[in-house]
C-alpha cells in the first residue's frame, strides 16, 4: 500500500517516522516501499490543539489529506500522536482511510501485561488519559504539572531539539508516574524521542511511535 504522512507537526518528529517506518519495512523484507508525505503546520495545530477546535483542525488538514489521496495515497497516518485530539473529525471528511497511532496502543500494553502505564505527551494528552481510548489500560499523569510538561513539550516539538534541563524534567517526571505505581512510561507524543533516546532512565519506556510505525509498516507491505 502507499502510505500517505502528514508531516512538519513537528519536522523532528516526521523525520524520525520516516526513519524508523524505513527500518520496520526493511525488517519485514522489502527493499522497497511507496511513501509520500504532506507539510502541515505545527503553530496552526498547536493553535487550535490548545483551544480544542478539533473542527478547525481537521479542516485545515484535510487539503493535506485530499493531495496525498491525488498523490496515490492508500491510506494516511499523522506523525503526531497530539494531533489525534482532531481524529475523528478528520476521519469522518478523509477521502482514504486514517491509520490511528491511539488505537492499537490498548492491545499492546494489554499483550504485554501492562495494566499501568504513565504518560508523558501534549496537555490534552496528559489531561485525556490519551483521548479516553484506553479502555483495559488504566493511565496516569502528574495532574499538577500538566502544564509544565505540555509547554516544555511544545517548546521541544516546535524547536526540533531537547536542551539537557528539558531531559531531566521528563526523565524525573516518569521516574515520580513509576513511584506512583505506573509499570511502564508511555511517550505519547513523538517529540519525546529526543528526550529518551540513547539514555537509560531506570524504568521501562514504550514509545507509542513504534507501535503506529509497526502497523504502517505491515500496511505498506501489502496489497492495497
Amino acid at each position: 500500500m502507499h502510505i500517505g504522512l502528514i508531516g512538519g507537526i513537528g519536522v523532528a518528529a516526521t523525520i524520525v517516522y520516516y526513519q524508523r517506518l524505513s527500518k520496520a519495512v526493511a525488517a519485514r523484507g522489502a527493499g522497497r516501499f511507496d511513501l509520500t508525505i504532506a507539510h502541515g503546520d505545527i503553530q496552526e495545530l498547536i493553535r487550535n490543539n490548545l483551544a480544542d477546535r478539533r473542527e478547525e483542525q481537521a479542516l485545515a488538514f484535510l487539503p493535506l489529506v485530499e493531495r496525498l489521496a491525488c498523490a496515490g495515497c492508500d491510506c494516511v497516518a499523522l506523525t503526531s500522536l497530539g494531533a489525534h485530539f482532531c481524529f475523528a473529525e478528520l476521519e469522518a471528511r478523509s477521502p482514504v482511510p486514517l491509520v490511528s497511532g491511539v488505537a492499537p496502543l490498548d492491545d499492546y500494553f494489554v499483550s504485554r501485561g501492562i495494566r499501568r502505564i504513565g504518560l508523558l505527551g501534549t496537555r490534552v494528552v496528559m489531561r485525556t488519559r490519551l483521548y479516553g481510548q484506553l479502555a483495559r489500560t488504566e493511565a496516569i499523569a502528574l495532574d499538577d504539572d500538566i502544564e509544565e510538561i505540555g509547554q516544555t513539550y511544545q517548546e521541544v516539538a516546535v524547536a526540533g531539539i531537547c536542551t539537557p534541563a528539558q531531559r531531566e524534567l521528563f526523565i524525573n517526571a516518569g521516574r515520580r508516574m513509576m513511584g506512583e505505581g505506573a509499570e511502564a512510561i508511555v511517550l505519547a507524543g513523538t517529540d519525546l524521542n529526543l528526550a529518551f533516546d540513547g539514555q537509560e532512565p531506570g524504568y521501562p519506556v514504550i514509545d507509542a511511535l513504534d507501535v503506529h510505525v509497526a502497523a504502517l509498516a505491515d500496511l505498506a507491505i501489502s496489497e492495497p
